[in-house]
């Protein structure tokens, strides 16, 4: 079996005195979508954020394709290949959508992939080819959200992390945003998505890890945790009715 493109080995971290992530352990292997899901406050996003250097490690080890990244600054981080589309989007609203991906092709090779990396973008979103010139913050709520994974795919990432990405969507931009990441996928980019959709998520999930309070307590194949009953019992009675 061919090692992990990322492999995390007992993360702890947190926030001043709190300690949110204890002894949180997983991997992602090259092309795989792996999800990761759990209840509000167990660390998912605070373990993404780790994995991009915004929050520091406490212990334990990040590797990326064997090389330890923990420790390493958020750009050095991103200069290896981990490109995050946080919660939030953090668009640059004043900024139009041609603005808003032109600045996240800022590594040398992203650069150098710009106009083959913007056809990718524009044959996944259409719109976002036809509103290059708005303003990215008079794009709707789903347009942002198709922004922000673009922006991250300018970067020409060897990991992308996703954040709650179908968080606050119309069941229609849910499904072309689901579309999106399965064309992602089939053509080779690795995936590790968290969230509260946790049945979309194992959906698309070739594995899935569920955390709870900070650690990984059960793992598994994404329709496998679908059908897993501590896991229908711990979530997905929390879940909306429209992922249905």
């Amino acid at each position: 079996m061919t090692p992990p493109l990322l492999d995390v080995g007992g993360i702890e971290a947190g926030y001043n005195d709190l300690t949110i992530l204890k002894d949180c352990s997983l991997e992602v292997r090259a092309g795989e979508v792996v999800a990761l899901v759990g209840p509000n406050g167990a660390g998912k996003s605070t373990l993404l954020k780790t994995l991009c250097g915004l929050v520091p490690a406490r212990a334990g080890t990040v590797r990326l394709d064997g090389e330890r990244i923990d420790g390493l600054t958020p750009y050095a981080i991103a200069a290896r290949g981990v490109a995050l589309v946080p919660e939030g989007r953090r668009l640059f609203v004043p900024l139009t959508v041609r603005e808003n991906l032109e600045l996240g092709a800022f590594l040398p090779r992203a650069r150098a992939r710009q106009e083959e990396t913007l056809r990718l973008i524009f044959g996944l979103f259409p719109t976002l080819q036809q509103r290059q010139s708005v303003a990215a913050g008079d794009l709707s709520g789903g347009e942002q959200q198709m922004l922000a994974l673009a922006r991250a795919l300018m970067t020409y990432p060897r990991l992308l992390c996703l954040d709650d990405p179908f968080l606050g969507l119309a069941p229609p931009v849910t499904r072309r945003f689901s579309e999106a990441l399965g064309e992602l996928t089939a053509r080779g980019m690795t995936i590790l998505a968290a969230g509260q959709h946790v049945r979309r998520l194992l959906r698309l999930a070739d594995r899935a890890y569920l955390l709870e309070e900070g650690r990984v307590t059960l793992s598994g194949s994404g329709p496998g945790l679908l059908r897993d009953e501590r896991l229908r019992r711990a979530l997905l009675e929390l879940t909306p009715d429209v992922e249905r």
